[in-house]
């Protein structure tokens, strides 16, 4: 492990954006973290965790140290005749792990196939797709605490998730290093193919899903039929969250807006966020080399050489016009540096 000074992030994010970091380090080991919590370069300035940088943009020069997670490797904890629990290192790939469990059968995460990024981000952002979300297979989190030194486990009720939220990505953002995931996975049939577009699909193929691996080939075909590559045209997925609103401000929407999509989950009504974005007149819009994909609504892109705080100023813009119109402030799913 060595620390890297001026380190160029532009193929670190999949935006894209040309950036700076005072400071670099990869780590492959616990010992390499260790490591470096106790060298000045990492005790004296303030830091960024890493992982497939899918959900950052860079609006500026990061003037600190850049900590990039590759400790890999996949373990199997315990198993039994109707499940397994498998502990995932968080510089895996997210998808390749998706991968590597459909191959077995086992059920549980092929919902959330294609989401870019490592697994020790997953949890960051509770990731979610097509009706499933992390923390309904998650058991528990393995973190370095950056101030002690020790390692801890918190269990799921611990990790404060919510809608593409959790600790970790607010109030534990930089007091936690996470090294690994632990997930339980069912062995059994055990789908959830409720969500509207993903049922469509498969009924209009005529496809039985019966397999962990027909669900999670149906996603990827679905997911690349609207999301742009990030290799070809910079993107991080979907920039904003979906909105919830009470049924109060739902009330009056829907007098206005009869046509206007919606779901009732948790007490609270979901509107499609890309919807809202669509009613606007902003779909497709592009201004100089940034923009909205002409596919999805919720994906921002890099046409080439956008800065990220052009990309940025972009979505406050989007933000305004929508609180016009709506009333409703778009919340981003991205995160800003």
């Amino acid at each position: 492990m060595q620390i890297v000074e001026n380190f160029n992030l532009k193929n670190l994010n999949t935006f894209g954006v040309e950036a700076q970091a005072r400071f670099f380090a990869e780590i492959k080991s616990k010992e390499d973290l260790l490591k470096l919590i106790s060298l000045d370069e990492f005790k004296n300035n303030k830091r960024l965790f890493l992982g497939g940088g899918s959900n950052v943009l860079f609006t500026e020069d990061f003037n600190g140290i850049v900590v990039s997670n590759r400790i890999k490797g996949i373990e199997t904890i315990e198993e039994d005749e109707d499940s397994i629990l498998l502990k995932v290192f968080g510089g895996e790939n997210w998808h390749e792990f998706v991968l590597f469990t459909v191959d077995k059968g086992y059920w549980g995460i092929e919902n959330l196939a294609l989401i870019p990024g490592t697994v020790g981000a997953a949890p960051v952002q509770n990731i979610g797709a097509y009706g499933v979300e992390l923390k309904d297979s998650l058991e528990e989190v393995e973190v370095l605490n950056i101030s002690s030194g020790v390692s801890e486990t918190l269990i799921k009720a611990e990790c404060g998730f919510g809608y593409r939220d959790s600790i970790f990505k607010h109030e534990m953002k930089d007091d936690y290093f996470i090294v690994s995931i632990t997930i339980r996975l069912s062995k059994k049939e055990k789908k959830n193919i409720s969500y509207k577009v993903l049922k469509e699909y498969l009924e209009q193929n005529n496809l039985v899903s019966d397999t962990p691996r027909v669900v999670s080939d149906a996603v990827v075909t679905i997911r690349q039929s609207k999301l742009p590559d990030p290799k070809i045209l910079g993107n991080a997925g979907s920039f904003f969250k979906n909105t919830f609103v009470n049924k109060e401000k739902f009330g009056s929407l829907i007098k206005e807006f009869p046509e206007m999509p919606y779901f009732e989950e948790g007490g609270y009504i979901k509107i499609p966020s890309g919807w809202l974005i669509e009613k606007v007149g902003l779909k497709g819009l592009r201004m100089g080399d940034v923009g909205i994909y002409e596919k999805q609504s919720l994906v921002i892109v890099n046409y080439g050489n956008s800065t990220g705080e052009q990309i940025k100023n972009f979505s406050v813009y989007i933000i305004d016009e929508v609180y016009k119109k709506f009333g409703i402030i778009l919340l981003p799913e991205v995160n800003f540096f």
